[in-house]
C-alpha cells in the first residue's frame, strides 16, 4: 500500500471535519436545553447537599467571642464532624439558642456530657470519671492571660453536672457573653456545626484547628458515671 492509498483509507482530522452532518436546528436546540437542565439540577443537588448537610455560612454578630472571632466575621461551619462523631471540648460551635431556637449563637464547648463544671475564683474546674478530684481547665492557648471568668450569682460560684447529650459553653469574651453561666446547658440537638473556616476579613482568613487539652482527658460519652466535685 502506497502513501496515496493511506490518505484515502485512513480517517484524519480533515476528513472527519468534512463528513456530512444532518443538521436539525430545532432538535439540537432542545437537546441543548435538556443538557442545560440536567446540569442545573446536578449543581442544585450538590449545592443543596453541601449547604444543608455539610457546610453552612454564618456572620458573627457581636463581641462575645473576641479576640478569636470578630464582629461581622464571615465564616463557614462544617457539620460532618458531628454527623459521624461527637462535639469535643474546645470546639467553637454554632447552635440554636435554647431559649429561642430561631436565633443562632456561637460559643466554645467547655464541659462535656457526664462531667461536672465548677467556676469559682476565676478558675474553671472539670470533674469526670478520670479526674474525680477535679482538673483546672488551661485556656492559655486561646485566651489572654488577664481574662476573667466571672459568675454573678451564688456568691460568685457556679456548679453544674451535665447529663447525657448536655454541654456547657462559654464565650471567649468572658466579661461580655451570654452563655451557660446565664441560661444553662446546651442540648446536643441544638448544635448545628463547628466553626471551620473564616473567609472574611482577609487578614483573619484560614481554617480553625481543633484544640487538645493534654492534662484533661475527655469522658467516655457512653458512660454517665458522674463525679462529685465535693470529693
Amino acid at each position: 500500500m502506497n502513501d496515496s492509498e493511506d490518505k484515502e483509507t485512513t480517517p484524519n482530522a480533515e476528513q472527519l471535519n468534512n463528513l456530512s452532518v444532518n443538521a436539525n436546528p430545532a432538535r439540537d436546540f432542545w437537546e441543548f436545553l435538556i443538557d442545560l437542565l440536567k446540569t442545573g439540577i446536578i449543581v442544585f443537588v450538590v449545592a443543596f447537599g453541601l449547604r444543608y448537610f455539610a457546610i453552612q455560612p454564618y456572620i458573627v454578630d457581636g463581641q462575645s467571642m473576641m479576640p478569636n472571632y470578630e464582629n461581622r466575621e464571615y465564616l463557614l461551619a462544617e457539620k460532618l464532624s458531628y454527623t459521624f462523631g461527637e462535639p469535643k471540648r474546645g470546639d467553637v460551635v454554632i447552635f440554636r439558642y435554647p431559649k429561642n431556637p430561631s436565633v443562632n449563637y456561637i460559643k466554645r464547648i467547655i464541659g462535656l456530657p457526664g462531667e461536672t463544671v465548677k467556676i469559682a475564683d476565676n478558675a474553671i474546674t472539670i470533674y469526670n470519671s478520670d479526674h474525680q478530684g477535679g482538673e483546672r481547665l488551661d485556656e492559655t492557648g486561646y485566651l489572654p492571660s488577664d481574662t476573667q471568668t466571672y459568675v454573678y450569682q451564688n456568691n460568685g460560684v457556679y456548679e453544674q453536672t451535665l447529663k447525657e447529650n448536655e454541654y456547657f459553653v462559654l464565650g471567649d469574651n468572658r466579661e461580655d457573653s451570654s452563655d451557660s453561666r446565664e441560661w444553662g446547658i446546651l442540648p446536643r440537638a441544638n448544635i448545628i456545626g463547628r466553626a471551620w473556616l473564616t473567609l472574611l476579613p482577609i487578614d483573619l482568613a484560614g481554617f480553625h484547628k481543633r484544640l487538645a487539652y493534654p492534662n484533661l482527658t475527655s469522658l467516655d460519652l457512653n458512660s454517665l458515671a458522674l463525679a462529685d466535685p465535693n470529693r
